[in-house]
């Protein structure tokens, strides 16, 4: 596999973060509000770093095996 499971847990909670930002910022339905303007937008920034990590996220482990010759 391309990823480990620890990689796509990650990216399944940065989806859930940056639906529950969206999601948070339309219920809300003002423009000046405060999840509108401080709350949402750090959900939804922490989402895609968290993508970003999980992507970049290298199982250094599966690499150190050794050879057998």
């Amino acid at each position: 596999m391309f990823f480990s499971a620890y990689n796509y847990k990650m990216i399944g909670l940065a989806i859930f973060l940056i639906f529950a930002g969206f999601t948070a910022m339309y219920l809300e339905n003002e423009v000046n509000g405060f999840i509108s303007l401080f709350i949402s937008p750090i959900s939804i920034m922490a989402g895609y770093v968290l993508v970003v990590f999980a992507i970049m996220k290298h199982d250094r482990d599966e690499e150190a095996e050794p050879a057998s010759s």
